[in-house]
């Protein structure tokens, strides 16, 4: 395999190890860093988002950690605008593109391209999400299938969330969902692509979870969130969708104990962490699976 001319993907759950093991590899391949994880563009979020540490930038070259305002929302689009950008610049330099991170919608934006479907009105979008609701999932789906018959290979019938979004995209745009990504373009080929997937075990990685928790209050997290609130972000912005941004505003306005916010931090996270590993296991079944054991011996037997 001849890694110089690979773009290399790590992907892998919060917490584990993945931006440590992409530094490793980048001194071991001559490679720079491209962020994928859609919470560490923003620049007042550094200890929630667990941005890599100065040490490890100075040693290898970052790229889009820190760049967005948290007063202004970072679409996949305009990430995947970056990305592209990014390559090319990196592979000017004759060194490799290293991309790392939790955000699953961008590896799959960068390696299967960015679907364009046209935005649908919430109010179109909530009056089929009521309807759901009020016939339920069974004879939801039951609809889905005389509109879009052959919806199942996106959407199984105890898949609510991707249920609706192929009805509402269906209803309003008059195309199935299959129909738009048969429509999206890929800009790189699939063997340019070394993919990799860290799969910690789960009682591992909670330990880990647990330990980065206890740390980011260590590192003065507190004080981030009241400098973020003093910037009154407007409540849609996604900015406000970092765990730990509630909880912890919550606590400064004396409601709940450290430990309490702490512990609904951890809940959060976990469950976060249990989406990324649903998301894996769903869309990258034909990545490199490694272990937290195997990682040095994989850097190790590169060539």
């Amino acid at each position: 395999m001849d890694i110089k001319s690979k773009i290399i993907l790590i992907y892998g759950p919060t917490a584990s190890g993945k931006s440590k093991f992409a530094v490793q590899l980048a001194k071991k391949i001559n490679g720079e860093i491209i962020n994928a994880d859609s919470m560490q563009v923003y620049k007042e979020l550094k200890i929630l988002t667990a941005r890599p540490k100065k040490i490890d930038q100075k040693k290898i070259k970052h790229h889009l950690y820190g760049i967005q305002s948290v007063k202004k929302d970072f679409s996949s689009g305009k990430w995947l605008k970056y990305a592209n950008k990014k390559i090319i610049e990196i592979r000017k330099r004759n060194k490799i593109p290293i991309f790392v991170g939790g955000t699953g919608l961008y590896f799959k934006s960068l390696t299967d391209g960015l679907t364009k479907i046209p935005n649908i009105p919430i109010k179109f979008r909530n009056k089929i999400r009521n309807l759901q609701n009020k016939i339920g999932q069974e004879k939801f789906y039951n609809r889905l299938i005389k509109l879009d018959p052959k919806i199942n290979s996106y959407a199984k019938s105890n898949d609510v969330q991707r249920s609706i979004r192929a009805y509402e995209i269906k209803k309003y745009t008059k195309l199935s969902i299959l129909g738009w990504f048969e429509k999206t373009k890929k800009i790189f080929n699939q063997n340019e692509f070394l993919k990799i997937y860290i799969d910690f075990p789960r009682y591992l990685l909670l330990k880990r979870i647990s330990k980065r928790i206890d740390q980011m209050f260590k590192a003065k997290v507190i004080n981030e969130v009241i400098r973020f609130n003093k910037l009154k972000v407007k409540k849609d912005k996604s900015a406000n969708k970092v765990i730990g941004i509630k909880e912890i505003t919550l606590y400064t306005k004396n409601i709940g104990t450290l430990e309490d916010t702490k512990e609904k931090i951890l809940i959060k996270t976990r469950q976060y962490a249990k989406r990324q590993t649903t998301w894996a296991r769903g869309q990258m079944q034909t990545w490199i699976k490694l272990d937290p054991e195997n990682l040095n011996s994989y850097i190790k037997n590169l060539s």
